[in-house]
């Protein structure tokens, strides 16, 4: 589980985060989104101990990340969104560094790594250079890193970037048999992939959490301020009248029909709940209602709505956003620094030529 009270943190005079508090717990697929300088980068980076809050906490299996930030990582996989990855490195190659860099050896590092390669499919691509691979394989190769140490947490930055839509589709259906058994957050701003992957979605504002829901529960919120569509049998001039006088409607449009069947769109203006207003309306006339849906929206008005006036980022192009009030050091992969620093009281001769320049 991760538990986080009241975290703040700025940087001069920008404050990334404020305040923010959240629990997740096993079993959980969170995203995170938010737009650019939202804080975003900056609570996950708080989570995992390479940055220390203002004020506030953040415990991670019950464990205090400032007072015991090593053991908060060993907890933790990464993905971030610049996958670190050794281009001249052939993929077991890579694959046992990261696992020994996780202080894992012999038949343990071993299990690890057939793990993990046949999890993301990649025993055939076992001695080929990392920098040959596809882009999407090269993903595949970054979330194996994340997982080698079978950590209890996973945090992912953008996991299905430059996959085919063959590819998304396995790792999207690989991210929810994670999920059944790990606590995960997706940090991403293409909503579709939210929307198709998250059990719940926190976006964040200013430093600030302004929701935090099941996308189920996001799209009702924004589908009951807006109004229903009604199919009424009855006369229709009368029955857009008397729809118009209903406590909480802004307006009436006729969407189809017109004789004595017709079908109307009902926005609410005042954010109230018009549904029981229309079927009373209906009842009191002796007419009758054969349909009443509220307007569904997708995810992407929701998230439009909760972050109004604040850049938005381009959900389709799938570009990472970067936080333009995060911490300088943002291009640095979280999970190439937990190597450097595991590997750091090892001999010289075991690390890979790009480690020692």
């Amino acid at each position: 589980m991760i538990k986080v009270q009241n975290i703040t943190k700025t940087y001069g005079a920008t404050v990334a985060v404020n305040d923010v508090s959240f629990e997740v717990g096993k079993g959980e697929i969170l995203g995170f989104l938010g737009p650019n300088g939202a804080g975003k980068s900056t609570t996950l980076k708080i989570i995992t101990s390479y940055v220390v809050a203002d004020s506030g906490s953040v415990y991670v299996n019950d464990v205090d990340a400032l007072k015991n930030p090593m053991e908060v990582r060993k907890a933790i996989g990464y993905l971030p969104e610049s996958t670190p990855l050794y281009m001249d490195m052939q993929v077991l190659e890579y694959l046992q560094f990261v696992a020994k860099a996780r202080q894992l050896s012999g038949s343990e590092a071993k299990s690890a790594v057939d793990r993990v390669v046949e999890l993301l499919n990649l025993r055939r691509f076992l001695c080929k250079n990392i920098a040959h691979l596809s882009k999407g394989y090269k993903q595949r190769v970054g979330i194996a890193q994340a997982l080698v140490h079978d950590p209890d947490i996973l945090i992912m930055d953008e996991p299905t970037s430059g996959l085919d839509p063959h590819q998304i589709i396995e790792i999207r259906e690989l991210i929810r048999k994670l999920g059944k058994e790990k606590l995960i957050i997706l940090s991403s701003h293409i909503l579709q992939e939210i929307s198709a992957i998250g059990t719940r979605i926190m976006i964040i504002k200013d430093g600030r959490i302004v929701a935090d829901d099941t996308p189920q529960n996001m799209q009702r919120s924004l589908s009951d301020r807006s109004g229903f569509r009604a199919r009424i049998q009855g006369p229709a001039q009368e029955v857009a009248a008397a729809l118009e006088k209903v406590g909480g409607v802004s307006s009436v449009e006729t969407i189809s029909g017109g004789g004595s069947d017709t079908e109307f769109q009902l926005v609410s203006g005042s954010g109230g709940e018009i549904g029981q207003g229309i079927f009373k309306a209906v009842a009191d006339k002796g007419w009758t209602l054969s349909t009443l849906l509220p307007v569904e929206h997708s995810l992407e008005e929701v998230y439009l709505e909760l972050t109004k006036d604040s850049s938005v980022p381009q959900g389709a192009s799938g570009n990472g956003v970067a936080g333009n009030g995060e911490q300088p050091s943002e291009s640095e992969p979280i999970a190439q620094a937990e190597a450097v620093e595991a590997v750091s009281e090892a001999s010289e001769d075991d690390a890979p030529a790009e480690e020692r320049a």
